[in-house]
């Protein structure tokens, strides 16, 4: 097993330098992946290039949805004068979004950077489109997801079996979640991102994943049968940060799954929907022991204090419906036999700073190393084809 020292031979003294300036080298590494295996990456980006919004809006809405532009070398949404990300996170759009491939508009340049880097397929998550997520508008916000997944839907025709995209619904409403779902999956979008947070409802009141009033989103979601994606990155620091924002933000966001992963195995919701999906995608996967075991403690502790009685124990909940991530994650590769070989999915995260582009050979050779090559299969292909109901 990779011991500590190990580990950090993977980083080189000068860090990894901006994903703009790396290129791929599979060709000339092996990985000792055994021959013919098609690499999957369970979590990609994709910065939306297309002004699809604006030009696909009714009379009705052109005034009020989103612009898409490219400013000061970043794909941004803008609504009048004012953009939709803060300058602090544009800042890391910049270190990726002038790379040929991190767009949608360039699609070829995409697929031709992936197989240099060794991946074949792909599930892509979007970019600066995230801040759509809260958008007060409710409309808008329904209008612009159901025009993206349709957009979706073309980038993946063009690219059959290797490109799939991850789609948005509207969670909010239980009406809207069934429309959007069951248009999202005509489409053959196979996944959907559900915020870590839900916000709030037209109302302008909190939304509780585990009240009464979401039944029937859960239900909606149950009944299209797709799995759920949680991604990292709705959790902004709590305070400002002087020095190194971007490296202190990162490290309080890929620890930001813990609520939802409690409301998922301590309050019934996998009792009430036993056929529920869920994937945890960027915050690897030595996260998950740690969860699981404070989970049963504190079910143990607060049993006697419970309104709802589970109908399984801890484990089981993990076992029956979850997965998740990562893109190099020794500790959690040692702790593999507690997670599951068929619970974790290797991922490049292409093109973020924090992803493997440029060096995923060595990513994936330390998958084999850790499990071996047939269960490396697993891990960096077939997991993440049977979570998105994919044929192997």
């Amino acid at each position: 097993m990779a011991r500590r020292g190990q580990t950090l031979e993977i980083y080189p003294p000068e860090g990894f330098g901006p994903p703009k300036c790396r290129q791929g080298h599979a060709r000339s590494a092996d990985t000792t992946l055994p021959p013919g295996t098609e690499v999957f990456s369970a979590d990609n980006h994709i910065s939306l290039s297309e002004d699809i919004f604006y030009d696909r809006a009714p009379a009705s809405l052109r005034d009020r949805v989103p612009r898409v532009v490219y400013r000061d070398d970043a794909w941004n949404l803008v609504a009048g004068d004012r953009q939709f990300l803060p300058k602090e996170f544009t800042g890391v759009l910049t270190q990726y979004d002038p790379l040929p491939g991190s767009s949608t508009g360039a699609l070829d340049d995409r697929l031709a950077q992936l197989e240099s880097d060794g991946v074949t397929r792909e599930l892509a998550f979007a970019n600066a489109l995230m801040a759509l997520l809260y958008y007060p508008d409710t409309e808008v916000r329904e209008f612009c997801f159901r025009v993206y997944n349709e957009y979706l839907a073309a980038l993946q025709e063009r690219a059959p079996g290797r490109f799939y995209g991850v789609g948005l619904i509207n969670w909010w409403d239980s009406d809207g979640a069934r429309r959007t779902l069951q248009e999202l999956k005509s489409y053959g979008v196979r996944t959907f991102v559900l915020p870590l947070k839900p916000g709030n409802g037209p109302d302008g009141k909190p939304l509780d994943y585990n009240g009464p009033a979401m039944a029937g989103v859960w239900d909606a979601i149950e009944e299209a049968g797709l799995p759920i994606a949680h991604h990292i990155g709705e959790s902004p620091l709590s305070a400002p940060c002087a020095t190194n924002t971007y490296a202190v933000g990162m490290i309080h966001n890929v620890a930001s799954f813990r609520e939802m992963f409690g409301r998922y195995v301590l309050t019934g919701l996998l009792d009430r929907h036993p056929t529920l999906r869920i994937g945890w995608f960027e915050g690897g996967i030595n996260w998950v022991p740690a969860a699981l075991q404070d989970a049963e403690h504190m079910y143990a502790s607060f049993r006697h204090m419970l309104d709802t009685e589970l109908e399984h124990d801890i484990a089981y909940y993990w076992d029956k419906h979850m997965y998740s991530s990562f893109m190099y994650d020794p500790l959690g590769l040692e702790l593999v036999d507690r997670i599951g070989i068929d619970k974790i999915m290797w991922s490049s995260d292409f093109p973020h700073n924090e992803s493997t582009f440029g060096y995923s050979e060595k990513s994936l050779a330390a998958v084999v190393d850790a499990v071996g090559p047939q269960q490396a299969v697993r891990v960096v292909s077939t997991n993440v084809a049977e979570f998105l109901g994919l044929k192997s």
